[in-house]
């Protein structure tokens, strides 16, 4: 069975976030599963967003998705973070306060191909 254009992609996103996650200071739990769907959905976002117009193999699209990686990993490390507290903007429990910036942010750059 082939790979999909997003597997490698996914693989290797999932390979660094798990080294910075698996490492964190807080003391969290560390959850792979959740890390792996985090990453898929914000894959999928990127391509929706890039919508790519018909003719596009899978490999230009695995070649354009990699131009994004910065952002796709950005979003699953945001989107994993946020597990617990989604859309709050603010969030305080113990002393520690958090502030979130707004999501759609993290898609700057990412704007779709134009289609003639």
């Amino acid at each position: 069975e082939s790979m999909s254009y997003t597997d490698n992609l996914a693989d290797e996103l999932f390979l660094d976030l798990q080294v910075e996650l698996s490492n964190d200071e807080e003391g969290g739990s560390f959850s792979e599963s959740l890390l792996k769907q985090k990453i898929k959905s914000a894959i999928r976002e990127v391509r929706d967003k890039r919508r790519y117009p018909f003719g596009y193999t899978d490999g230009m699209i695995a070649q354009d998705l990699d131009r994004y990686y910065s952002q796709i990993r950005n979003l699953a490390l945001y989107d994993y973070n946020s597990i617990g507290f989604e859309g709050e903007s603010q969030h305080s429990e113990d002393s520690i306060q958090r502030t979130m910036v707004d999501r759609n942010t993290l898609f700057a750059g990412i704007i779709p191909l134009a289609t003639i």
